[in-house]
């Protein structure tokens, strides 16, 4: 396990993310060193936050895996990448007062895991994370995924093109 945690990580499990948890949503939201390498600023104001909620989070279609951990501390999710319906995208975000706890690694495999049970179409679950994210870097590969290599120039991220570094699962690897 990394670092230490009083969290039994054990314990951690995935439901919609929803009004009543803006409180745990602003603990992330309002994280500077999280927003780094994030599209969004830090949200000033709980309403700002309750907007992105009511906006984009709630009318996400059934099993579109927007999901958050009961200890409110991860929004972890995963949406189809276009038409291209046999790939998934995986994203998360944890306050920084939680890194180095093992939580983001309990939480990614946990997603994956019932991604893949829930979308039976997706062969293969992506990653994208910024070449200065190690952190990042190191959950993903923790939790089963493979880098795959490194697109230059490929996002563009608060006026500043960034290059990012892929990782795969593919159903086939994800414990069952």
């Amino acid at each position: 396990m990394e670092g230490s945690s009083d969290i039994d990580l054990s314990k951690i499990s995935l439901r919609p993310l929803g009004l009543a948890d803006i409180d745990d949503f602003m603990v992330w939201g309002t994280d500077e060193k999280v927003a780094i390498f994030c599209t969004w600023e830090p949200y000033a104001t709980k309403e700002e936050a309750l907007n992105y909620i009511k906006e984009k989070i709630l009318p996400q279609t059934p099993g579109s895996g927007q999901s958050a951990l009961t200890t409110g501390q991860l929004v972890p999710f995963c949406s189809n990448s276009g038409s291209d319906r046999c790939r998934g995208e995986l994203g998360y975000v944890l306050g920084s007062k939680y890194w180095g706890k093992g939580i983001a690694t309990q939480a990614v495999k946990l997603v994956a895991d019932t991604i893949f049970k829930e979308w039976t179409h997706l062969e293969r679950l992506e990653a994208f994370v910024d070449v200065d994210n190690v952190g990042s870097q190191r959950v993903l590969e923790k939790s089963g995924f493979l880098r795959e290599g490194v697109l230059r120039k490929f996002f563009i991220l608060k006026g500043r093109t960034r290059d990012m570094v892929i990782f795969s699962l593919l159903s086939t690897e994800c414990e069952a």
